[in-house]
Protein backbone atom coordinates (compact mmCIF):
# COMPACT_ATOMS: atom_id res chain seq x y z
CA UNK A 1 0.00 0.00 0.00
CA UNK A 2 1.18 3.51 -0.72
CA UNK A 3 2.38 5.23 2.23
CA UNK A 4 0.77 9.10 1.58
CA UNK A 5 2.45 12.01 2.81
CA UNK A 6 1.16 15.42 3.75
CA UNK A 7 2.51 16.49 0.64
CA UNK A 8 0.83 13.47 -1.14
CA UNK A 9 -2.95 14.71 0.37
CA UNK A 10 -2.67 18.65 -0.46
CA UNK A 11 -2.02 17.99 -4.11
CA UNK A 12 -4.90 15.20 -4.03
CA UNK A 13 -7.42 17.66 -2.14
CA UNK A 14 -5.88 20.93 -4.05
CA UNK A 15 -4.94 22.83 -0.97
CA UNK A 16 -1.89 23.67 1.10
CA UNK A 17 0.21 21.74 3.42
CA UNK A 18 -0.29 24.26 6.02
CA UNK A 19 -4.47 23.42 5.42
CA UNK A 20 -3.88 19.59 5.74
CA UNK A 21 -1.49 19.47 8.64
CA UNK A 22 -4.34 21.78 10.23
CA UNK A 23 -6.64 19.24 9.66
CA UNK A 24 -4.89 16.22 10.57
CA UNK A 25 -3.62 17.70 13.92
CA UNK A 26 -6.93 19.57 14.80
CA UNK A 27 -5.23 22.96 14.90
CA UNK A 28 -5.75 26.61 13.34
CA UNK A 29 -8.69 27.69 11.30
CA UNK A 30 -9.87 25.70 8.27
CA UNK A 31 -12.65 26.82 5.80
CA UNK A 32 -15.64 24.43 5.14
CA UNK A 33 -14.74 23.73 1.55
CA UNK A 34 -10.92 22.76 2.76
CA UNK A 35 -11.77 20.82 5.30
CA UNK A 36 -14.74 18.79 3.15
CA UNK A 37 -11.77 18.49 0.53
CA UNK A 38 -9.43 17.14 2.50
CA UNK A 39 -11.47 14.65 5.03
CA UNK A 40 -12.82 13.18 1.56
CA UNK A 41 -8.84 12.42 0.35
CA UNK A 42 -8.32 11.26 3.45
CA UNK A 43 -11.40 8.65 3.49
CA UNK A 44 -10.30 7.43 0.04
CA UNK A 45 -7.28 6.94 1.11
CA UNK A 46 -7.78 5.18 4.45
CA UNK A 47 -5.29 7.88 6.11
CA UNK A 48 -4.03 6.72 9.14
CA UNK A 49 -1.11 8.51 10.74
CA UNK A 50 1.96 7.17 12.60
CA UNK A 51 1.80 8.00 16.52
CA UNK A 52 4.94 7.21 16.53
CA UNK A 53 6.36 9.95 14.53
CA UNK A 54 3.33 12.41 15.90
CA UNK A 55 4.41 11.85 19.44
CA UNK A 56 8.71 12.17 18.50
CA UNK A 57 7.80 15.71 16.84
CA UNK A 58 5.25 17.22 19.47
CA UNK A 59 8.45 16.24 22.18
CA UNK A 60 5.92 16.21 25.37
CA UNK A 61 7.21 14.83 28.36
CA UNK A 62 3.83 12.80 29.76
CA UNK A 63 4.03 12.57 33.82
CA UNK A 64 1.93 9.97 35.56
CA UNK A 65 1.62 9.31 39.38
CA UNK A 66 0.21 6.31 41.15
CA UNK A 67 -0.83 6.11 44.10
CA UNK A 68 -1.17 3.01 46.60
CA UNK A 69 -0.62 1.71 49.89
CA UNK A 70 2.82 1.30 51.05
CA UNK A 71 4.28 -2.36 50.52
CA UNK A 72 6.72 -2.06 53.58
CA UNK A 73 3.71 -2.52 55.58
CA UNK A 74 1.97 -4.79 53.45
CA UNK A 75 3.62 -6.97 50.66
CA UNK A 76 0.72 -7.55 48.54
CA UNK A 77 1.98 -4.55 47.06
CA UNK A 78 5.18 -5.02 46.41
CA UNK A 79 4.63 -6.59 42.40
CA UNK A 80 3.28 -3.10 41.65
CA UNK A 81 6.65 -1.90 41.69
CA UNK A 82 7.84 -4.60 39.23
CA UNK A 83 5.11 -3.60 36.99
CA UNK A 84 5.61 0.35 36.89
CA UNK A 85 9.32 -0.72 35.90
CA UNK A 86 7.80 -2.53 33.06
CA UNK A 87 6.03 0.23 31.71
CA UNK A 88 8.89 2.66 32.18
CA UNK A 89 11.39 0.77 30.62
CA UNK A 90 9.09 -0.04 27.60
CA UNK A 91 8.26 3.63 26.70
CA UNK A 92 11.48 4.84 27.89
CA UNK A 93 12.01 6.84 24.43
CA UNK A 94 8.21 8.23 24.41
CA UNK A 95 8.65 11.13 27.23
CA UNK A 96 6.97 8.91 29.45
CA UNK A 97 8.01 10.18 33.66
CA UNK A 98 6.29 8.16 36.15
CA UNK A 99 6.36 8.53 39.86
CA UNK A 100 5.45 6.04 42.61
CA UNK A 101 3.54 7.77 45.77
CA UNK A 102 2.47 5.69 48.89
CA UNK A 103 -0.10 6.17 51.99
CA UNK A 104 -0.58 3.91 54.69
CA UNK A 105 -3.75 1.26 54.23
CA UNK A 106 -4.69 1.59 58.24
CA UNK A 107 -5.02 5.29 57.93
CA UNK A 108 -7.38 7.69 55.72
CA UNK A 109 -5.42 10.88 56.42
CA UNK A 110 -2.66 9.44 54.48
CA UNK A 111 -4.37 8.73 51.74
CA UNK A 112 -6.17 12.15 51.31
CA UNK A 113 -2.55 13.73 52.19
CA UNK A 114 -0.93 11.70 49.22
CA UNK A 115 -3.56 12.12 47.06
CA UNK A 116 -3.86 16.20 47.55
CA UNK A 117 -0.11 16.04 47.16
CA UNK A 118 -0.17 14.68 43.35
CA UNK A 119 -2.44 16.49 42.68
CA UNK A 120 -0.43 19.65 43.23
CA UNK A 121 2.09 18.26 41.09
CA UNK A 122 0.01 18.06 38.45
CA UNK A 123 0.32 15.08 36.37
CA UNK A 124 -1.32 14.16 33.44
CA UNK A 125 -2.96 10.60 35.14
CA UNK A 126 -3.04 9.24 38.12
CA UNK A 127 -3.43 5.27 38.57
CA UNK A 128 -4.55 4.59 42.49
CA UNK A 129 -6.17 2.35 44.41
CA UNK A 130 -9.37 4.02 45.41
CA UNK A 131 -8.60 2.24 49.24
CA UNK A 132 -11.41 4.39 51.05
CA UNK A 133 -14.67 4.93 49.30
CA UNK A 134 -15.90 7.92 49.99
CA UNK A 135 -12.33 9.55 50.25
CA UNK A 136 -11.66 8.50 47.08
CA UNK A 137 -15.10 10.02 45.41
CA UNK A 138 -13.71 13.34 46.17
CA UNK A 139 -10.14 13.12 45.08
CA UNK A 140 -11.31 11.51 42.07
CA UNK A 141 -13.38 14.32 41.47
CA UNK A 142 -10.89 17.31 42.55
CA UNK A 143 -8.34 15.88 39.62
CA UNK A 144 -11.31 16.12 37.19
CA UNK A 145 -11.17 19.53 38.42
CA UNK A 146 -7.64 19.88 37.55
CA UNK A 147 -7.96 17.92 33.77
CA UNK A 148 -6.49 15.00 35.36
CA UNK A 149 -7.52 11.58 34.32
CA UNK A 150 -7.85 9.12 36.75
CA UNK A 151 -7.88 5.18 36.19
CA UNK A 152 -8.40 2.79 39.57
CA UNK A 153 -7.14 -0.83 40.04
CA UNK A 154 -7.91 -3.48 42.74
CA UNK A 155 -10.96 -1.45 44.63
CA UNK A 156 -13.78 -0.67 42.61
CA UNK A 157 -15.03 2.94 43.19
CA UNK A 158 -18.95 4.26 41.57
CA UNK A 159 -17.30 7.51 39.95
CA UNK A 160 -18.71 9.25 37.29
CA UNK A 161 -15.26 11.12 37.14
CA UNK A 162 -12.75 7.80 36.84
CA UNK A 163 -11.81 6.95 33.26
CA UNK A 164 -11.56 3.53 34.37
CA UNK A 165 -11.06 0.43 36.25
CA UNK A 166 -8.81 -2.69 36.15
CA UNK A 167 -9.26 -5.52 38.60
CA UNK A 168 -11.61 -8.33 39.36
CA UNK A 169 -15.60 -8.71 39.72
CA UNK A 170 -15.37 -8.76 43.77
CA UNK A 171 -18.68 -9.85 44.02
CA UNK A 172 -18.25 -13.30 41.76
CA UNK A 173 -14.84 -13.64 43.71
CA UNK A 174 -16.86 -13.80 46.98
CA UNK A 175 -18.95 -16.16 45.34
CA UNK A 176 -15.87 -18.17 44.38
CA UNK A 177 -14.64 -18.25 47.56
CA UNK A 178 -17.71 -19.99 49.26
CA UNK A 179 -18.18 -22.73 46.29
CA UNK A 180 -14.31 -23.31 47.46
CA UNK A 181 -15.39 -23.51 51.26
CA UNK A 182 -18.66 -25.32 50.53
CA UNK A 183 -16.51 -28.17 48.67
CA UNK A 184 -14.30 -28.35 51.52
CA UNK A 185 -16.58 -28.66 54.32
CA UNK A 186 -20.28 -29.44 53.01
CA UNK A 187 -21.53 -27.74 56.21
CA UNK A 188 -20.59 -26.38 59.47
CA UNK A 189 -20.02 -22.89 61.24
CA UNK A 190 -18.05 -19.95 58.46
CA UNK A 191 -16.35 -16.95 60.24
CA UNK A 192 -16.10 -14.00 57.54
CA UNK A 193 -12.75 -12.28 58.59
CA UNK A 194 -11.61 -9.03 57.61
CA UNK A 195 -8.71 -7.69 58.42
CA UNK A 196 -7.77 -3.66 59.25
CA UNK A 197 -9.72 -1.94 56.99
CA UNK A 198 -12.76 0.48 57.93
CA UNK A 199 -15.42 -2.54 56.69
CA UNK A 200 -18.20 0.38 56.69
CA UNK A 201 -16.10 2.46 53.80
CA UNK A 202 -14.35 -0.62 52.16
CA UNK A 203 -16.55 -1.60 49.28
CA UNK A 204 -14.17 -4.48 47.96
CA UNK A 205 -14.85 -5.98 51.39
CA UNK A 206 -18.51 -5.58 51.44
CA UNK A 207 -18.63 -7.09 47.73
CA UNK A 208 -16.86 -9.61 48.92
CA UNK A 209 -18.85 -10.95 51.90
CA UNK A 210 -22.19 -10.01 49.89
CA UNK A 211 -20.78 -12.71 47.02
CA UNK A 212 -19.54 -15.19 49.80
CA UNK A 213 -23.42 -15.16 51.58
CA UNK A 214 -25.57 -15.17 48.51
CA UNK A 215 -23.77 -17.78 47.35
CA UNK A 216 -25.07 -19.88 50.16
CA UNK A 217 -28.14 -18.15 50.40
CA UNK A 218 -28.60 -19.70 46.79
CA UNK A 219 -28.67 -23.15 47.74
CA UNK A 220 -31.17 -25.28 47.98
CA UNK A 221 -30.15 -27.09 51.64
CA UNK A 222 -28.08 -25.57 53.29
CA UNK A 223 -26.28 -26.45 56.79
CA UNK A 224 -23.98 -23.71 56.98
CA UNK A 225 -24.25 -20.61 59.60
CA UNK A 226 -22.01 -17.43 58.56
CA UNK A 227 -20.49 -15.37 60.76
CA UNK A 228 -18.45 -12.43 60.47
CA UNK A 229 -15.75 -10.66 62.45
CA UNK A 230 -13.72 -7.01 62.25
CA UNK A 231 -10.44 -7.17 63.30
CA UNK A 232 -7.10 -5.09 63.50
CA UNK A 233 -3.77 -6.44 62.99
CA UNK A 234 -1.44 -4.15 64.80
CA UNK A 235 -0.37 -5.78 67.40
CA UNK A 236 -0.46 -9.44 66.90
CA UNK A 237 -0.68 -10.33 70.85
CA UNK A 238 -3.95 -8.24 70.13
CA UNK A 239 -5.14 -9.55 66.91
CA UNK A 240 -4.21 -13.47 68.54
CA UNK A 241 -6.72 -13.07 71.17
CA UNK A 242 -9.37 -11.17 69.29
CA UNK A 243 -8.94 -14.61 67.25
CA UNK A 244 -9.52 -16.76 70.15
CA UNK A 245 -12.03 -14.66 71.65
CA UNK A 246 -14.13 -14.92 68.34
CA UNK A 247 -13.09 -19.17 68.33
CA UNK A 248 -15.00 -18.82 72.20
CA UNK A 249 -17.89 -17.44 70.74
CA UNK A 250 -18.36 -19.76 67.66
CA UNK A 251 -16.73 -23.39 69.12
CA UNK A 252 -18.09 -24.98 65.68
CA UNK A 253 -16.30 -22.66 63.01
CA UNK A 254 -14.88 -25.33 60.63
CA UNK A 255 -14.08 -22.87 58.17
CA UNK A 256 -12.42 -19.55 57.70
CA UNK A 257 -13.13 -16.86 54.50
CA UNK A 258 -9.64 -14.27 54.77
CA UNK A 259 -11.36 -11.13 52.31
CA UNK A 260 -7.52 -9.46 52.31
CA UNK A 261 -4.17 -10.91 51.86
CA UNK A 262 -3.14 -11.76 55.02
CA UNK A 263 -4.83 -15.43 55.38
CA UNK A 264 -1.02 -16.23 57.29
CA UNK A 265 -1.71 -14.18 60.58
CA UNK A 266 -5.09 -16.20 61.16
CA UNK A 267 -3.24 -19.29 60.97
CA UNK A 268 -0.64 -18.24 62.99
CA UNK A 269 -3.20 -17.09 65.57
CA UNK A 270 -4.88 -20.23 65.22
CA UNK A 271 -1.86 -22.43 66.02
CA UNK A 272 -2.23 -26.22 66.19
CA UNK A 273 -6.17 -25.26 65.27
CA UNK A 274 -5.19 -24.13 61.42
CA UNK A 275 -5.25 -27.86 60.75
CA UNK A 276 -8.55 -28.57 61.76
CA UNK A 277 -10.21 -25.66 60.05
CA UNK A 278 -10.51 -24.60 56.31
CA UNK A 279 -8.91 -21.55 55.46
CA UNK A 280 -9.66 -19.54 51.90
CA UNK A 281 -8.02 -15.83 51.14
CA UNK A 282 -6.26 -14.37 48.59
CA UNK A 283 -3.15 -13.37 47.58
CA UNK A 284 0.44 -15.05 46.69
CA UNK A 285 2.18 -13.34 49.35
CA UNK A 286 5.69 -15.07 50.87
CA UNK A 287 4.04 -16.32 54.08
CA UNK A 288 0.58 -17.12 52.17
CA UNK A 289 2.02 -19.04 50.05
CA UNK A 290 4.27 -20.97 52.18
CA UNK A 291 0.98 -21.57 54.98
CA UNK A 292 -0.29 -23.13 51.39
CA UNK A 293 2.52 -25.92 50.68
CA UNK A 294 2.21 -26.93 54.32
CA UNK A 295 -1.82 -27.47 53.64
CA UNK A 296 -2.58 -25.05 56.52
CA UNK A 297 -4.14 -22.48 53.48
CA UNK A 298 -6.61 -24.45 51.75
CA UNK A 299 -7.31 -21.70 48.80
CA UNK A 300 -5.85 -18.76 47.67
CA UNK A 301 -7.90 -16.43 44.82
CA UNK A 302 -4.74 -14.29 42.65
CA UNK A 303 -5.73 -10.68 42.15
CA UNK A 304 -2.74 -10.48 40.45
CA UNK A 305 -1.57 -6.72 41.38
CA UNK A 306 1.35 -6.61 39.31
CA UNK A 307 -0.89 -7.30 36.13
CA UNK A 308 -3.40 -5.16 37.53
CA UNK A 309 -0.96 -1.76 37.06
CA UNK A 310 1.39 -2.66 34.12
CA UNK A 311 -2.21 -2.98 31.88
CA UNK A 312 -3.53 0.80 33.85
CA UNK A 313 -0.49 2.10 33.24
CA UNK A 314 0.36 0.95 29.54
CA UNK A 315 -3.86 1.96 28.87
CA UNK A 316 -3.00 5.62 29.99
CA UNK A 317 0.68 5.82 28.17
CA UNK A 318 -1.18 4.40 25.00
CA UNK A 319 -4.07 6.64 25.30
CA UNK A 320 -1.35 10.07 25.29
CA UNK A 321 1.22 8.53 22.79
CA UNK A 322 -1.15 7.23 20.54
CA UNK A 323 -4.86 8.42 21.17
CA UNK A 324 -6.32 5.05 22.29
CA UNK A 325 -9.19 4.70 24.09
CA UNK A 326 -9.18 3.72 27.22
CA UNK A 327 -11.54 0.93 28.59
CA UNK A 328 -13.93 1.62 30.57
CA UNK A 329 -13.74 -1.54 32.66
CA UNK A 330 -11.03 -4.67 32.78
CA UNK A 331 -11.98 -7.59 34.63
CA UNK A 332 -9.22 -9.81 35.37
CA UNK A 333 -9.67 -13.83 35.82
CA UNK A 334 -10.31 -15.19 38.96
CA UNK A 335 -7.08 -17.67 39.33
CA UNK A 336 -7.57 -20.08 41.73
CA UNK A 337 -4.47 -21.44 43.57
CA UNK A 338 -3.75 -24.63 45.91
CA UNK A 339 -1.08 -26.61 46.63
CA UNK A 340 -0.68 -28.33 43.75
CA UNK A 341 -0.07 -25.08 41.00
CA UNK A 342 1.37 -23.08 43.10
CA UNK A 343 4.64 -23.31 41.66
CA UNK A 344 3.23 -22.78 38.04
CA UNK A 345 2.34 -19.09 39.32
CA UNK A 346 6.14 -18.38 40.84
CA UNK A 347 7.78 -18.68 37.69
Amino acid sequence: MKKYTIKDIAQLAGVSKGTVDRVLHKRGKVSEIALEKVTKILNEIDYRPNPIAKNLKNNKIYKLAVILPDAQKDSYWQPCTGAIKEVENEFQHFGIEIKKYVFDATETNTFIETSLEVIDTQPDAILMVPLFQKEASKIVAKCTENNIKVSTFNNFIDSNYSNNFIGQDLYQSGRVAAKLMDMLLKKGTIGIIHIDEDYQNATHLQEKEKGFRSYFKSLKNSNYKITTVNLNYKKSEVFNTSIQEFLEKNPTINGVFVTISKSYVVVEALKEKANTIAIVGYDLVKKNIDYLKQGQIDFLIHQNPKQQVYLGLSYLVEHFLFDKQIPSQLLLPLDIINSENIEGYLT
